[in-house]
């Protein structure tokens, strides 16, 4: 595995049309809102737990590439299970030989961090990739739309309807919402948990692919529209993140309600991207 010797920023923009890209259980699961400003969001746990679903099918838990945080997952068995490993048995340190065994085992640990203090201590994790919530550009609709089902749950509930056997229901989406969310990949911090240059190859690909093995009725047409990559010279990195994401505009282009990613323009100021500091665009 190859070392990652350079630290990262990126901006990844997807969109939404006609669903609910990350309802709200506090407010019915209506699609999240910044309530001062209508901006639509979309947390960064919704975000990782996308990558975790691709990588979990890309990869079928394959051995190193088993995800941690995962449905029906009983962390304190699988954290108990690696202190059974031999190495930990015979380490002076058991917190940290389960803590690297979790590590080359999980590759949500290695990427995101965990915390495994919750059974047999195998320590925390600060993972080298973190995302901000994801933001809508523009504010969002949100619809909500009255939805039949032509059965019901229970034959008392057939037999008060005299057999019209029917429910009602209620389903929210933003008609459309172009979102923004920011990231960093810390290369120091991917030395301590091992993640590798060939687990950065297997991120961008679920941020590319990952919206398309993942698709819900609730959440309608999501898609990866961009991904722009910002490579520093080194491992603490040559600028300020906040420098570099300002050099990305993302404007509407049209002057009516946008529909589209076509109503909107993505550019870069590339004239003022700072020494050791590379572009790339993966999407």
């Amino acid at each position: 595995m190859s070392e990652l010797k350079n630290r990262i920023d990126f901006v990844y923009i997807f969109d939404v049309q006609d669903g609910n890209p990350n309802g709200d259980p506090d407010a019915g699961n209506l699609p999240r809102v910044d309530a001062e400003t209508g901006m639509g969001l979309v947390t960064d746990v919704c975000l990782k737990r996308k990558v975790r679903n691709y990588v979990q099918v890309a990869k079928n838990c394959a051995t190193g590439f088993d995800i941690f945080i995962k449905e029906k997952a009983v962390l304190n068995t699988l954290i108990d299970k690696a202190h059974e490993e031999d190495t930990v048995k015979e380490a002076k340190d058991k917190t940290t030989a389960a803590r690297d065994v979790m590590c080359k085992s999980y590759y949500d640990i290695r990427t995101f961090g965990a915390v495994m203090s919750t059974g047999k201590n195998a320590g925390q994790v600060r993972g080298p990739i973190q995302f901000t919530f994801a933001r809508s550009v523009d504010s969002i609709a949100t619809a909500e739309h009255s939805i039949t089902r032509m059965a019901v749950a229970t034959e008392k509930e057939a037999e008060k309807q005299g057999g019209d056997n029917r429910t009602m229901g209620r389903k929210a989406t933003v008609p459309y919402g172009l979102y923004v969310c920011h990231g960093f990949i810390s290369a120091n911090l991917a030395k301590q948990t091992g993640f590798s240059e060939e687990d950065l190859d297997l991120f961008w690909e679920a941020l590319k692919n990952m919206f398309d093995v993942d698709r819900s009725a609730a959440r309608g047409l999501m898609s990866a529209q961009k991904l722009i990559v910002f490579k520093h010279d080194s491992v603490l990195g040559n600028a300020p993140a906040n420098q570099l994401f300002d050099l990305v505009k993302v404007e509407k282009c049209i002057p009516d309600a946008p529909r589209s990613f076509k109503d909107y323009t993505v550019k870069v100021d590339e004239d003022a991207l700072p020494a050791g500091v590379h572009l790339e665009y993966l999407i």
